[in-house]
């Protein structure tokens, strides 16, 4: 039962550390949103923090403390694999760790083949669908912010999870549709070709 856990465990750290360092590489790609001041300031992952712009030293922050994290809970693993020193049901607790870990990074960025949203790059292929959803009284951040209010909410489908950003402008709400719409539209008829009825 603990080899098990072992291997499950050690499945969750290296997807997680190939995701961090996907991301790592795919912010050294030309960025084609946001560019400029105007457009930062108009994309928000948290209601109460603009995000940083998808660049290494205005992500360094971020960056640290996921590599802290990712370090912390693979020292942990070993001194329990190899030592016995760590009971497996403390197993658990590391996965919450690196599942939360997630929102370490403030980062949204489209780039070429993509989008970047905190630790987690999304291929064009993957992506199923996108919407924006207002932000009303009914929504998670109604009330926040009065810059939030009557704004949107991107929530952009993959397979197994969404990603989002709060946008507050209609600017940048037309800008992000146009690009994920083109990109969308080319990725399915990409599949449609590959995959003929």
């Amino acid at each position: 039962m603990k080899l098990f856990i072992d291997i499950l465990l050690l499945i969750v750290i290296g997807y997680y550390s190939y995701k961090f360092i996907q991301v790592m590489i795919k912010m050294r790609q030309d960025i084609i949103l946001p560019t400029t001041n105007e457009e930062i300031a108009s994309i928000r992952k948290y209601p109460q923090k603009v995000v940083n712009f998808p660049i290494y030293s205005e992500q360094k922050i971020g960056i640290i403390a996921y590599s802290l994290n990712l370090v912390f809970v693979i020292v942990m693993f070993f001194l329990g694999v190899f030592l016995d020193g760590i009971n497996w049901s403390f197993y658990p607790l590391m996965t919450i760790l690196l599942i939360n870990s997630y929102s370490f990074i403030n980062l949204f960025a489209v780039i070429g083949d993509g989008v970047l949203c905190g630790s987690r790059f999304v291929t064009w292929k993957k992506v199923k669908s996108f919407q924006f959803l207002p932000i009303d009284l009914n929504h998670r951040y109604y009330g926040s912010s009065k810059e939030l209010n009557n704004r949107y909410e991107l929530r952009i489908k993959t397979k197994f999870y969404f990603i989002s950003c709060i946008v507050t402008t209609d600017e940048m709400k037309e800008k992000l549709n146009m690009i994920l719409s083109e990109h969308i539209a080319v990725s399915e008829e990409g599949s449609v070709l590959k995959n003929p009825r």
